[in-house]
């Protein structure tokens, strides 16, 4: 069995129940997801080690998030705690010939202003076997492309 380290930004899916549009409804069903986050829910449903890296809220959102990892076997322990808020996506459900639409709301989340410092990828990549992140996480700007590039170079050393 592979030990698979994902990093990059959780977020809370906020949708219409259904397939109500954003303007026909007073309700939101709320969910997390991520590129990442869901890769490493995939791979734990197929057996594997994986385990979820990033900065969530230090308040029960961001608890919210890392239970949902959790539910399924994702392991959370490296998840860092701290910064203002978990960055949110509005997704209204496609139906028939209407296409999905979504709509970001993640500026100044917890993972956007992780520093440096903060992230030990020797320790996070100890017995680690692959390492997944995408395009996505270092274009959140701030320091989080030095941070994937610093993620890059321990995993090709680890």
């Amino acid at each position: 069995m592979s030990k698979i380290i994902t990093f990059g930004e959780i977020m809370m899916r906020l949708n219409p129940p259904g397939y109500l549009r954003f303007l026909q409804t007073d309700v939101f069903e709320a969910t997390y997801a991520g590129g990442e986050a869901n890769v490493a829910v995939s791979l734990a449903n197929y057996g594997n080690d994986a385990a979820f890296v990033s900065k969530v809220p230090e308040h029960e959102i961001g608890q919210n998030a890392v239970n949902a990892l959790r539910r399924y076997g994702v392991d959370t322990s490296m998840i860092l705690r701290g910064g203002p808020r978990l960055g949110v996506y509005y997704c209204e459900k496609g139906a028939s010939q209407r296409g999905s639409k979504v709509i970001y709301d993640r500026a100044g989340s917890s993972i956007a202003l992780a520093g440096r410092e903060e992230f030990d990828w020797d320790r996070i990549f100890n017995g680690a076997d692959w390492f997944h992140f995408t395009g996505i996480t270092p274009a959140l700007g701030g320091e989080l492309p030095e941070i994937c590039l610093d993620a890059c170079r321990a995993a090709k050393c680890g």
